[in-house]
């Protein structure tokens, strides 16, 4: 044990000696052993003899109170340091102490709110899944979910692996699974549906509706990113019609999205997953990233750096209606070729026929409603575009039959005029 006996340098404290010992003390100058001396500014006679003769002063004894006060810090100190002490002798050398416990957890409530982020989770999880796809060459994962009828909706580029012999599982989120078929794909939009073999017994998703989405508005990803099912994301929208390549990395097995843009985490397997409101609403389907020094697909194997795309939820219920009802998706068109060359103000339309498309297809779209050769659209409902991707995706994210008012020059005139969205030739319905 460390001495603790003297903390303090001697002039701080009296020192106390040990019983049995006396202090020496200088020879008694009178009967109580105390040598007096006068005190500054009194008069020496003050203090002579003949002052104590016919009366003397009553001699002081010690200061009871003062002593009891130290008595009582000695005791306490001394006894704080024999509890220490004996805590340091008895111990155990490793630190265990077999009396330790922590306090139980405090019963709290596990119901969240709907709107959180937690209680939209918990309801659309379990209409959330996983897809493995393997081709004759290839293999990849990618998500989905279950709308009206069982059916499962994901991303062409997810299940367009699987070719013509390749197979398809979707995993669901209580961990059974079940082999699935392609009903019908989209490469022009990037949307396919599977139907799993036998009951599926997760519940349908709603579908919501994404013209109401505004940016800034709260938005939640959910799907299987990097293979990791069940993974929810949170984030903002960022941005709305951004003109954004999808799908395939190989051949024209790609996409032009009119995309959602979001901050919330998406990765690779993200694909065909849905984005949902705060209501649990699907306003869009998970389909690209944008990476630094890279694409756009989600294909490529790169992480989030905060903006994701997802197509918006009513291009999405339009094709998956056509893919379920026909096995095949229109596209919506007006009936131009665009003038790659140009670099001015709007979109002109080609003066010439290239690789065998005339500038204006006779007696479609345009040609009814007055665009000529070399017109050059300004905008599209009152929104202007700046180039050829602008024009394609906000056309397509149209359904046939839909009505667009067009803005153009026309030989140094501007007019306006109202097309009515036709669609190219559906393809033959040979799903894979």
């Amino acid at each position: 044990m460390t001495d603790n006996t003297r903390s303090h340098g001697a002039s701080d404290r009296p020192e106390f000696l040990p019983a049995g010992h006396e202090a020496p003390q200088e020879p008694s100058h009178d009967s109580w052993g105390t040598r007096w001396a006068p005190q500054p500014g009194f008069p020496q006679s003050y203090f002579s003899e003949a002052a104590f003769t016919e009366e003397a002063p009553e001699p002081r004894g010690p200061n009871i109170a003062l002593f009891t006060a130290l008595a009582v810090v000695i005791a306490l100190v001394a006894g704080g340091v024999a509890s220490w002490g004996t805590f340091l002798l008895t111990r155990p050398a490793s630190g265990v102490d077999p009396g330790y416990t922590l306090t139980a957890p405090s019963s709290l409530p596990t119901a969240r709110p709907p709107g959180s982020v937690a209680g939209v989770a918990a309801k659309v999880l379990p209409s959330v899944v996983s897809l493995e796809v393997k081709g004759n060459s290839e293999a990849g994962t990618g998500s989905g979910f279950v709308i009206k009828g069982g059916y499962v909706v994901t991303n062409n580029h997810v299940v367009a692996v699987s070719g013509q012999v390749g197979n398809i599982r979707v995993r669901y989120n209580d961990g059974t699974s079940a082999a699935a078929r392609v009903v019908g794909r989209d490469p022009n939009s990037d949307i396919a549906v599977v139907k799993p073999e036998g009951a599926v017994r997760a519940p349908e998703l709603p579908l919501g509706n994404s013209d109401g989405a505004v940016v800034g508005d709260p938005v939640i990803a959910v799907g299987s990113p990097l293979g990791l099912t069940g993974t929810v994301t949170t984030g903002i929208i960022s941005s709305l019609n951004r003109p954004v390549e999808a799908g395939g990395s190989t051949g024209s097995d790609y996409a032009l999205i009119n995309a959602i843009q979001t901050d919330a985490a998406i990765n690779p397997g993200n694909s065909g997953g849905p984005l949902v409101n705060t209501a649990g609403q699907v306003i869009g389907v998970n389909s690209a990233i944008a990476t630094v020094g890279g694409g756009s697909l989600l294909g490529q194997q790169s992480g989030s750096i905060g903006l994701g795309f997802a197509i918006p939820v009513n291009q999405v219920r339009r094709i998956a209606q056509e893919l379920i009802t026909t096995g095949a998706a229109r596209t919506s068109r007006i009936g131009i070729t665009i003038d790659q060359k140009y670099q001015g103000e709007g979109v002109r339309i080609a003066t010439e026929t290239e690789g065998g498309a005339v500038p204006v297809t006779p007696g479609g779209p345009a040609a009814k409603a007055g665009l000529r050769p070399g017109d050059v659209i300004l905008e599209v409902d009152g929104r202007p575009v700046g180039d050829s991707r602008e024009l394609v995706v906000t056309i397509r994210s149209k359904a046939p039959g839909d009505q667009v008012r067009l803005r153009f020059r026309h030989d140094g005139e501007v007019r306006t005029a109202t097309v009515t969205v036709g669609a190219a030739p559906a393809p033959s319905a040979a799903p894979s």
